[in-house]
């Protein structure tokens, strides 16, 4: 996998740091859920079960860089 700057920088806040890797590796990989945003960039969304929540990844239209990976409040599966 592939990281954009930006991926990087918010990685370095709390709430994005406890995101474990393999998650963001699942999820990109096996994904519940694809879309394809107007841009091009593709977010892929997994339940992470020991979270008890929807993991969303968005990759660069490439499909293998990773721009962003949060939890997904709104979603819902």
């Amino acid at each position: 996998m592939e990281f954009t700057d930006y991926f990087l920088h918010m990685r370095q806040r709390p709430d994005r740091a406890r995101i474990k890797m393999e998650w963001i590796e699942a999820t990109v990989e096996n994904p519940e859920v694809t879309r394809v945003q107007a841009d091009g960039r593709i977010r892929k969304w997994r339940k992470i079960e020991e979270q008890g929540k929807y993991l969303r990844v968005v990759l660069l239209p490439d499909g293998k860089t990773v721009h962003n990976a949060f939890f997904d409040r709104a979603f819902k599966g």
